[in-house]
Protein backbone atom coordinates (compact mmCIF):
# COMPACT_ATOMS: atom_id res chain seq x y z
CA UNK A 1 0.00 0.00 0.00
CA UNK A 2 1.71 3.36 -0.64
CA UNK A 3 2.04 5.97 1.98
CA UNK A 4 -0.87 8.54 1.96
CA UNK A 5 -0.50 11.98 3.13
CA UNK A 6 -2.21 10.91 6.52
CA UNK A 7 0.42 8.88 7.12
CA UNK A 8 3.03 11.07 6.23
CA UNK A 9 1.72 13.50 8.79
CA UNK A 10 1.48 10.91 11.27
CA UNK A 11 5.29 9.78 11.05
CA UNK A 12 6.11 13.36 12.10
CA UNK A 13 5.94 15.57 8.57
CA UNK A 14 7.66 15.45 5.28
CA UNK A 15 11.01 14.84 6.06
CA UNK A 16 13.25 17.96 4.72
CA UNK A 17 9.98 19.81 3.87
CA UNK A 18 9.07 19.78 7.40
CA UNK A 19 11.09 21.99 8.21
CA UNK A 20 10.60 24.45 5.54
CA UNK A 21 8.57 27.37 6.57
CA UNK A 22 7.23 28.07 3.13
CA UNK A 23 5.95 24.28 3.28
CA UNK A 24 1.84 24.58 3.66
CA UNK A 25 0.39 21.97 5.54
CA UNK A 26 -2.23 20.18 3.14
CA UNK A 27 0.77 19.50 0.67
CA UNK A 28 2.40 16.15 1.05
CA UNK A 29 5.53 17.71 -0.66
CA UNK A 30 7.09 20.89 -1.44
CA UNK A 31 7.23 19.77 -5.10
CA UNK A 32 3.50 18.92 -4.90
CA UNK A 33 2.73 22.41 -3.59
CA UNK A 34 5.21 23.90 -6.48
CA UNK A 35 3.36 22.15 -9.06
CA UNK A 36 0.02 22.97 -7.95
CA UNK A 37 0.77 26.62 -8.32
CA UNK A 38 2.44 26.47 -11.05
CA UNK A 39 -0.81 24.82 -12.28
CA UNK A 40 -3.04 27.62 -10.99
CA UNK A 41 -0.60 29.92 -12.93
CA UNK A 42 -0.73 28.08 -16.16
CA UNK A 43 -4.95 28.23 -15.59
CA UNK A 44 -4.97 31.76 -15.40
CA UNK A 45 -2.05 32.39 -18.54
CA UNK A 46 -4.81 30.21 -20.33
CA UNK A 47 -8.05 33.03 -19.73
CA UNK A 48 -5.33 35.75 -20.67
CA UNK A 49 -4.97 34.34 -24.00
CA UNK A 50 -8.92 33.33 -24.35
CA UNK A 51 -8.96 37.40 -23.44
CA UNK A 52 -6.62 38.37 -25.72
CA UNK A 53 -7.46 35.96 -28.51
CA UNK A 54 -10.96 37.16 -28.91
CA UNK A 55 -9.64 40.73 -29.77
CA UNK A 56 -7.26 39.25 -32.91
CA UNK A 57 -10.17 37.76 -33.22
CA UNK A 58 -12.35 40.65 -33.86
CA UNK A 59 -9.25 43.00 -35.05
CA UNK A 60 -9.66 40.46 -38.20
CA UNK A 61 -12.84 40.73 -38.61
CA UNK A 62 -12.76 44.03 -38.72
CA UNK A 63 -9.89 44.37 -41.03
CA UNK A 64 -11.83 41.88 -43.62
CA UNK A 65 -14.39 44.82 -43.43
CA UNK A 66 -12.15 48.24 -43.78
CA UNK A 67 -9.30 46.83 -45.37
CA UNK A 68 -7.57 49.89 -47.33
CA UNK A 69 -8.35 52.15 -43.77
CA UNK A 70 -6.57 49.73 -42.14
CA UNK A 71 -3.60 49.52 -44.08
CA UNK A 72 -3.53 53.16 -44.40
CA UNK A 73 -4.13 53.59 -40.12
CA UNK A 74 -1.02 51.16 -39.97
CA UNK A 75 0.99 53.49 -41.98
CA UNK A 76 0.24 56.47 -39.15
CA UNK A 77 1.78 54.09 -36.36
CA UNK A 78 5.17 53.98 -37.98
CA UNK A 79 5.49 57.82 -38.13
CA UNK A 80 7.85 59.17 -35.16
CA UNK A 81 7.72 62.70 -33.61
CA UNK A 82 9.41 64.03 -36.62
CA UNK A 83 7.04 62.53 -39.23
CA UNK A 84 9.37 59.85 -40.45
CA UNK A 85 8.26 56.47 -41.67
CA UNK A 86 10.00 54.18 -38.83
CA UNK A 87 8.44 51.86 -36.60
CA UNK A 88 10.44 53.43 -33.93
CA UNK A 89 8.00 53.17 -31.22
CA UNK A 90 7.42 49.41 -31.43
CA UNK A 91 10.32 48.02 -32.41
CA UNK A 92 12.36 49.80 -29.25
CA UNK A 93 9.68 48.05 -26.60
CA UNK A 94 10.09 45.29 -28.58
CA UNK A 95 13.67 45.32 -27.73
CA UNK A 96 13.12 46.57 -24.44
CA UNK A 97 10.88 43.51 -23.68
CA UNK A 98 13.05 40.88 -25.03
CA UNK A 99 15.93 41.71 -22.31
CA UNK A 100 13.59 42.07 -19.81
CA UNK A 101 12.83 38.48 -20.14
CA UNK A 102 16.52 37.47 -20.57
CA UNK A 103 16.66 39.33 -16.86
CA UNK A 104 13.86 37.59 -15.68
CA UNK A 105 15.44 34.65 -16.61
CA UNK A 106 18.59 35.18 -14.69
CA UNK A 107 16.91 36.71 -11.70
CA UNK A 108 14.88 33.36 -11.16
CA UNK A 109 18.40 31.32 -11.69
CA UNK A 110 19.94 33.71 -9.02
CA UNK A 111 17.74 32.76 -6.57
CA UNK A 112 17.86 29.22 -7.24
CA UNK A 113 21.48 29.34 -6.75
CA UNK A 114 20.78 31.13 -3.72
CA UNK A 115 22.42 34.42 -5.07
CA UNK A 116 20.53 37.28 -3.02
CA UNK A 117 22.18 40.29 -4.24
CA UNK A 118 22.07 39.34 -7.89
CA UNK A 119 18.49 38.08 -7.69
CA UNK A 120 17.42 41.43 -6.74
CA UNK A 121 19.58 43.63 -9.03
CA UNK A 122 17.87 41.62 -12.08
CA UNK A 123 14.58 42.35 -10.35
CA UNK A 124 15.15 46.07 -10.42
CA UNK A 125 16.65 46.03 -13.80
CA UNK A 126 13.83 44.32 -15.21
CA UNK A 127 10.84 46.48 -13.50
CA UNK A 128 13.38 49.59 -14.94
CA UNK A 129 13.01 47.98 -18.47
CA UNK A 130 9.08 47.72 -18.00
CA UNK A 131 9.35 51.74 -16.82
CA UNK A 132 11.22 52.24 -20.07
CA UNK A 133 8.49 50.35 -22.46
CA UNK A 134 5.61 52.61 -20.66
CA UNK A 135 7.56 55.61 -21.39
CA UNK A 136 7.53 54.66 -24.59
CA UNK A 137 4.32 53.59 -25.34
CA UNK A 138 3.46 57.41 -23.41
CA UNK A 139 5.24 59.10 -25.84
CA UNK A 140 3.40 57.44 -28.68
CA UNK A 141 0.18 57.86 -27.28
CA UNK A 142 0.70 61.74 -27.18
CA UNK A 143 1.70 61.42 -30.17
CA UNK A 144 -1.74 60.28 -31.59
CA UNK A 145 -3.77 62.09 -29.07
CA UNK A 146 -1.82 65.97 -30.96
CA UNK A 147 -2.51 64.19 -34.41
CA UNK A 148 -6.33 63.50 -33.54
CA UNK A 149 -5.53 59.26 -33.94
CA UNK A 150 -8.05 58.83 -31.28
CA UNK A 151 -10.81 55.61 -30.76
CA UNK A 152 -13.94 55.47 -31.85
CA UNK A 153 -15.94 58.81 -31.74
CA UNK A 154 -13.19 60.66 -30.69
CA UNK A 155 -11.26 59.99 -33.91
CA UNK A 156 -10.46 63.80 -35.58
CA UNK A 157 -8.48 63.46 -38.34
CA UNK A 158 -10.60 63.12 -41.23
CA UNK A 159 -9.07 65.90 -42.92
CA UNK A 160 -5.98 64.10 -43.94
CA UNK A 161 -7.46 60.59 -44.79
CA UNK A 162 -7.66 58.66 -48.15
CA UNK A 163 -11.40 57.50 -47.95
CA UNK A 164 -13.97 59.95 -46.69
CA UNK A 165 -16.77 58.76 -44.53
CA UNK A 166 -15.62 56.00 -43.07
CA UNK A 167 -15.60 54.09 -39.69
CA UNK A 168 -12.41 51.89 -40.51
CA UNK A 169 -10.16 54.64 -39.18
CA UNK A 170 -11.77 55.09 -36.20
CA UNK A 171 -12.35 51.25 -35.63
CA UNK A 172 -8.67 50.26 -36.41
CA UNK A 173 -7.03 53.12 -33.88
CA UNK A 174 -10.48 51.81 -31.33
CA UNK A 175 -8.34 48.49 -31.62
CA UNK A 176 -5.10 49.69 -31.06
CA UNK A 177 -5.30 51.48 -27.90
CA UNK A 178 -8.00 48.90 -26.60
CA UNK A 179 -5.24 46.16 -27.22
CA UNK A 180 -2.07 48.06 -26.45
CA UNK A 181 -3.72 49.42 -23.20
CA UNK A 182 -4.76 46.00 -21.78
CA UNK A 183 -1.31 45.04 -22.19
CA UNK A 184 -0.19 48.04 -20.35
CA UNK A 185 -2.24 47.21 -18.01
CA UNK A 186 -0.54 44.11 -17.87
CA UNK A 187 2.61 45.71 -17.41
CA UNK A 188 1.76 48.05 -14.82
CA UNK A 189 0.65 44.81 -13.14
CA UNK A 190 3.96 43.07 -13.41
CA UNK A 191 5.59 46.14 -12.57
CA UNK A 192 3.73 46.08 -8.96
CA UNK A 193 5.05 41.95 -9.03
CA UNK A 194 8.11 42.55 -9.29
CA UNK A 195 8.46 45.46 -6.40
CA UNK A 196 6.89 43.11 -4.08
CA UNK A 197 9.32 40.27 -5.27
CA UNK A 198 12.58 42.39 -5.39
CA UNK A 199 11.46 43.37 -1.51
CA UNK A 200 10.76 39.82 -0.69
CA UNK A 201 14.11 39.19 -2.04
CA UNK A 202 15.83 41.69 0.02
CA UNK A 203 14.57 40.60 3.16
CA UNK A 204 15.61 36.87 2.53
CA UNK A 205 12.33 34.86 1.48
CA UNK A 206 13.57 33.03 -1.35
CA UNK A 207 16.55 30.83 -1.76
CA UNK A 208 17.20 27.51 -3.48
CA UNK A 209 14.70 25.68 -1.47
CA UNK A 210 11.76 27.65 -1.67
CA UNK A 211 11.82 30.75 -4.83
CA UNK A 212 7.80 29.30 -6.41
CA UNK A 213 6.75 32.92 -6.39
CA UNK A 214 9.66 34.12 -8.82
CA UNK A 215 9.00 31.27 -10.91
CA UNK A 216 5.07 31.99 -11.27
CA UNK A 217 5.78 36.12 -11.56
CA UNK A 218 8.88 35.19 -14.09
CA UNK A 219 6.47 32.97 -16.32
CA UNK A 220 3.33 35.80 -16.01
CA UNK A 221 6.56 37.87 -17.15
CA UNK A 222 7.12 36.21 -20.56
CA UNK A 223 3.55 35.93 -21.04
CA UNK A 224 3.33 39.87 -21.34
CA UNK A 225 6.08 39.52 -23.32
CA UNK A 226 4.70 37.02 -25.74
CA UNK A 227 1.49 38.99 -26.36
CA UNK A 228 3.78 41.93 -27.56
CA UNK A 229 5.71 39.93 -29.95
CA UNK A 230 2.14 39.34 -31.50
CA UNK A 231 0.85 42.66 -31.12
CA UNK A 232 4.45 44.04 -32.83
CA UNK A 233 4.03 42.81 -36.44
CA UNK A 234 -0.06 43.32 -36.29
CA UNK A 235 -0.47 46.81 -35.52
CA UNK A 236 3.24 48.10 -36.91
CA UNK A 237 4.90 45.35 -39.54
CA UNK A 238 1.65 44.05 -41.39
CA UNK A 239 0.28 46.07 -44.30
Amino acid sequence: MSTTTTDVHAHGGHGEDAHNSHHQHHFATMEQQFDTAKLGMWLFIVTEILLFGGLFVGFGLMQHQYPREFIEAHEHLKQDIFGRLVPLYGTLNTMVLLISSWTMVMGVNAARTNQQKKTVRYLVITILLACVFLCVKYVEYAHKFHDGLLPGIFYAHQSEDLIKGTHGYATFFAFYFMMTGLHGIHVLVGIGLLSWLAVRTKRGDFNSEYYTPLDLVGLYWHVVDMIWIYLFPLYYLIS
